[in-house]
């Protein structure tokens, strides 16, 4: 028998609806104008303030579901656990914390900076707190951890400092980042000397960060066999642009890195170093910055990307507040959501969408002044 009016009008209104679940949130503003006026035409449903809306980035930041995710812990800045505790606490904080993900991330990555004085107890301790978490770890050198010794006991017990490796169809790349000019042989240093320079940021007798001519030769050789589609992810303690140089907040070699990432169709670089919710992009190359589990730098007086959403000031009697650990969401476009873990606060999520357009999915402004 042929179908009544009344039945077709309610299998389309079903099927209409059934089509609606199945879009995201940018789909339905786009369609929701037409299709307003579609039903409404129908005698399905009266009409209300629906308005087309359009997305000018819709073409550029397709919908995209996550592939897989890590975790990452970094900027523990530990002494002996006897001169002081404080960082400790800290850092077994951020362990529990990746701990509880449920799923558990596929690998957490730890994002430098370790140690305080680059010292043998610091380096073993925090490899020795390591070990408590259930997911494999991805380690980074930072500058903390370098110094002292040159990187000798950090190799002994981690490796090198530069490595690349395969995930998923993504290529991952750990760079060192913090390489400094030569001043380690000049005389009247002592080797703590030296590493208190480095650890003084704004200290005129150390220069700028860099990965320097044999770290990009080598950054260079490990991309010559990956393709130009495949979605790379790049781990760097310093971040890999030019941000505040007073305080090191710099790569001065960033411009010859940024042209060998370049050539890819997907880069993300997530860094560490700056202790702050950071975000970042040039041409095709999207940045994140990690948080810290020891303190909170302030944001740089000048040179912040436009991009940033600034965190609250912290509050200087919670040793908690503007800390914390995150998450990063691999996308099955190659791009990330990043997810910061801000211990005594709302997380934050920078998605990948906020980053393509500049405005989509565009973090919650702070309500009290910045730090």
């Amino acid at each position: 028998m042929p179908k009544s009016i009344e039945t077709k009008h309610y299998e389309e209104r079903a099927k209409f609806f059934d089509d609606l679940r199945r879009l995201d949130r940018r789909g339905f503003m786009r369609v929701a104008g037409l299709s307003a006026g579609i039903v409404a035409a129908k005698g399905l449903v009266t009409p209300q303030s629906f308005q087309l809306i359009e997305v000018a980035d819709a073409a550029t930041t397709p919908p995209s579901k996550p592939k897989f995710t890590f975790a990452y812990i970094s900027d523990t800045h530990l002494y002996d656990r006897k001169a002081n505790d404080r960082f400790v606490r800290s850092i077994l904080k951020a362990v529990d914390d990746v701990n509880r993900l449920d799923p558990q991330p596929d690998f957490v990555l730890f994002g430098g900076d370790l140690a305080q004085l680059g010292q043998k107890e610091e380096l073993d301790l925090g490899a020795q707190i390591l070990k408590g978490l259930k997911a494999p770890v991805r380690m980074m050198v930072g500058e903390h951890d370098w110094f002292l010794d040159m990187g000798a006991r950090w190799r002994e017990l981690f490796g090198q400092p530069q490595y690349s490796f395969d995930h998923k169809g993504v290529h991952f790349v750990t760079l060192m980042s913090v390489n400094e000019k030569d001043f380690w042989t000049a005389p009247g240093y002592s080797p703590m000397e030296r590493m208190k320079i480095v650890a003084g940021l704004d200290d005129g007798r150390q220069s700028r960060f860099e990965v320097g001519p044999e770290g990009r030769d080598w950054l260079k050789a490990d991309l010559a066999k990956v393709d130009k589609k495949t979605p790379l992810v790049v781990f760097s303690h310093s971040p890999l642009y030019k941000y505040y140089r007073n305080w090191n907040f710099w790569t001065e070699d960033a411009d010859d890195v940024q042209a060998l990432l370049k050539p890819y169709q997907s880069v993300t670089v997530i860094h560490g170093h700056t202790h702050q919710l950071l975000t970042n992009r040039i041409g095709n190359i999207s940045f994140h910055g990690m948080l810290s589990t020891a303190w909170p730098w302030p944001y740089a007086p000048e040179g912040l990307p436009s991009l940033t959403v600034q965190m609250n000031r912290s509050d200087p009697f919670s040793n908690f507040d503007g800390c914390g650990d995150g998450r990063i969401d691999v996308l099955e476009s190659g791009l990330v959501d990043k997810l910061y873990n801000l211990w005594e606060r709302d997380p934050v999520t920078v998605r990948a969408s906020y980053l393509a357009s500049g405005k989509d999915d565009r973090p919650p402004a702070t309500k009290l002044p910045s730090y």
